[in-house]
Parts: C-alpha cells; structure tokens; sequence
C-alpha cells in the first residue's frame, strides 16, 4: 500500500468511522462531566466515561494511521460498530460430554480466553467457577471489562473441539472433546429489562473453594433462577451475598437480552429457510494436537498451524477474520 492508497484510505476510514461526529459527540460528554449531578448515578456516568474514552482512542489512531498497520488497526475497529460491542462482556465455558478430558478441556479455553484478556489490557473478573472432578473445569464465568471486550469476544460464542492424545488415560488414546464458550454483553442499566421478584426464585448456599483463607465460609453464594424461561444463574465469586445477588442478576439480564435477540434471528432465519440448529457437533472451530498440529476457524477457514500459541491467547487473527467476514455479508 502506497502513500497514495494509504491517504486515500484514511479519507474514507474518516466518513466509515464518523471521526467528526466522534468529535461532537465527544465534546458533549466532556460538557456533561463538568456538571455535579453527572456523577449521582455511578453506573451511567462510568458507561459515558468508558464511551468518551473509546471516543478519544478511535480519534486518536485515526490521525496518527500513517501506514498500512495503523490502517489495518482501524478498519478492524470499524467493523465493531454493533450495539454493544464497544462494552463490556460475559463470557461463560461449559464442559461437553465425556468426563475429565472435556473438563480439562474446558480449563484449557478458559486460560486462553483470561490471557487473550490480559494482552488487550482488559479487566477479567470471575464470577463463578464449578472445578472439574479430577482436573479442568466443568463450567465457570467470568467478567470482563474493557474497551469493544464485547465486540472483539462474540463472535468466539459456540461448540469448540479438541483432539488430542489423551493425558488421562494409560494407553494415551486419541480423544476428541467439546467445550461451549458463551458470550453475552452486559447491558446497560438503562436498558435493563423489568424483573420482578415473583418472576425468579433466589437460593443462597456456601461458597465452594479448595481451601485456604481466601475462601468464603458464609452462605453468600446466589442461584437465581428465573421461573418462566428456566435460566439458572450462579454467583459466588463477590465477597458478600448482596455483590452475589446484583452480579448474578446483571448475568440474567444479559442473557434475557440474548434470548430475545436470538427469538428475533430465528423467526427472520426460518422465514428465509435459512434457520439451523446449535448442536454440540457444529463446532465453530477445531484444534487438533495429534497426530498433527493445527487450529482450524470452520467459519472462515483460516487456519495457524501453532495451536500452542493460540492456547496462549493469540486469538487476534481468528477475531479479525471473523469480524470481516460478517462485515461482508
């Protein structure tokens, strides 16, 4: 890419990604920060903060985009222009079947995603964790807090597999396992949907852990439970039952949204003949250690033949090319 090409495209990134009414919009928050009651409410006033932030960052990048990595930089960001994506997410993993090695598995994609976190800069807080039997996870939940986390997350939602020589057996047999990585996002109060107390059930129980003195011995654990759709939610993770209570119910918001959005798919998939079901053998993507070496996006085909840096959290490439293949369609 040439000056030229490199100009010409940073001119059109500048209508793509509305940097002037970035501008504006920035100018405004900025104005509304000067006044007292804007930090009454703490909720709103850390969302518009967050927001301002991303503001000043997209604005930034643009004027210093100067080469072909900096325009690359920001088409990525210009795909992330979803209702949500410029916030913060949930993710969730849940071990398939077949026993320990799917919970190991399980543990395997939720170090890959904490560390993916980590290199972006994000805050990655757990909110609840059930340990496998003898290793992994059979499910867990957790936070995470950051700019366009959502964004850069949802697209990694559904049925991951494994195959590998299995380290939990003598023979060291081949085995495939599946795990499901949920993604929602976490929605802002003033979109919050009504939940009345008659419509959940709240149980509160003991906190699990290994052991030690950071374990919390008090019945502050929440499952909530909402009736009428059968969504089951837990957790355990805050350091009192009222932190429990609000985290959990944020996470039942999350997926009340969801649910809704996916009823809204659905009906407009099957009216076009287009509708198919999520089951566990419709893995979105593959990472195979025996007998060779390779993780393969089945969405994208795109492959990288380093499955170990990948469980690392080099996940950026799969994103992207993920990202810009909904773009296209």
């Amino acid at each position: 890419m040439n000056r030229e090409e490199i100009e010409a495209r940073r001119n059109e990134l500048y209508q793509i990604l509305k940097i002037e009414q970035k501008e504006r919009e920035a100018k405004k928050i900025k104005e509304e920060m000067s006044a007292p009651e804007f930090w009454a409410d703490t909720d709103k006033a850390r969302l518009k903060t967050q927001h301002l932030r991303a503001l000043e960052k997209i604005m930034d990048e643009w004027l210093r985009a100067e080469d072909e990595e900096g325009i690359m930089a920001l088409e990525t960001k210009a795909l992330l222009s979803g209702q949500y994506d410029e916030g913060d997410a949930l993710v969730g993993v849940h071990a398939g079947a077949g026993g320990t090695d799917a919970q190991d598995w399980a543990g395997m994609l939720w170090r890959m995603y904490s560390r993916f976190a980590q290199k972006r800069g994000w805050k990655w807080t757990e909110l609840d964790k059930t340990e496998g039997e003898e290793a992994g996870l059979k499910s867990a939940l957790a936070r995470v807090e950051g700019e366009f986390a959502y964004g850069y997350l949802k697209n990694e939602a559904g049925v991951h597999r494994l195959v590998r020589q299995s380290p939990f057996n003598a023979d060291h047999l081949r085995q495939t396992s599946f795990a499901l990585i949920e993604v929602l996002p976490l929605i802002p109060a003033s979109e919050e949907l009504e939940i009345k107390s008659e419509d959940i059930r709240v149980d509160v129980y003991r906190s699990g852990g290994h052991g030690g003195q950071g374990v919390n011995t008090t019945d502050s654990a929440v499952r909530i439970t909402h009736l009428s759709t059968g969504i089951v939610v837990t957790c355990q993770n805050e350091r009192s039952q009222l932190q429990n209570k609000a985290s959990a119910l944020k996470v039942l918001q999350a997926k009340l949204h969801v649910l809704d959005e996916q009823k809204r798919q659905n009906t407009l998939l099957t009216e076009r003949g287009e509708h198919q079901e999520v089951e566990w053998g419709n893995q979105i993507r593959s990472y195979v250690l025996h007998p060779y070496k390779l993780v393969k996006d089945h969405r994208t085909g795109y492959e990288e033949k380093l499955p170990e840096a990948v469980l690392e959290g080099k996940l950026d490439n799969f994103v992207e090319k993920r990202l810009r293949q909904v773009a296209g369609k």
